[in-house]
C-alpha cells in the first residue's frame, strides 16, 4: 500500500524567505538536522542525527537533490538503513511554494512508505514533519524581529 506524508502551512512571509530556510544548510539545520545540503540538482547530501535501533536507522538519511525550480518547488530523495550501505527506505521529499497575498503557502509531500517495515518511520515522520512547521516560523519571526526589512 503506498503511503504518503502531505502537510500545508501558512507563513506570513514571501516564498523568497521562506525558501531560504529549505535550500541554505545553516538555515535547515536549525530546524531539521544537521546537513551538507547544497541547492544543486544531482548534488548527494546528508543529514546526521542519533540513531535508533529500534527502527534498524542509523542516524543518517542519504539525499540527492532532484528537483529545484527557485521559489517554487524543491525535491530530494531520502534514504535510511541500518547501516553498511543497506538501505529499507527509499522515499522522496517534495516541498512546494505557493505565493498568497498573506504569504507563503508551504506544501510537504513525503512519499515512498509502501514496505510494511516502514510503517513504523511513517508514522514518526508524520509527526515529526508536523513539529517542524511551527519551528520554521519561530525562526522566520526572530530573523524579522532582527531585520524588519525583512
Amino acid at each position: 500500500m503506498a503511503r504518503s506524508i502531505k502537510h500545508q502551512f501558512s507563513f506570513p512571509h514571501p516564498p523568497a524567505i521562506v525558501w531560504e530556510y529549505l535550500t541554505r544548510s545553516e538555515l535547515m539545520e536549525l530546524w531539521l538536522m544537521k546537513n551538507n545540503f547544497q541547492p544543486i540538482v544531482g548534488a548527494d547530501f546528508q543529514f546526521r542525527t542519533n540513531p535508533i535501533p529500534g527502527l534498524d536507522f542509523d542516524g543518517i538519511f542519504y539525499c540527492r537533490v532532484l528537483e529545484i525550480v527557485p521559489f517554487k518547488k524543491l525535491s530530494y530523495s531520502w534514504q535510511s538503513g541500518p547501516g553498511n550501505g543497506e538501505i529499507t527506505l527509499d522515499s522522496v521529499v517534495v516541498w512546494k511554494l505557493e505565493a498568497t497575498d498573506k504569504g507563503t503557502e508551504l506544501f510537504l509531500e513525503h512519499s515512498g512508505f509502501a514496505k510494511e517495515e516502514n510503517l513504523n518511520f511513517y508514522n514518526g515522520l508524520t509527526n515529526g514533519w508536523l513539529e517542524k512547521f511551527p519551528r520554521i516560523a519561530d525562526l522566520l519571526n526572530a530573523a524579522q524581529h532582527v531585520n524588519p526589512n525583512a
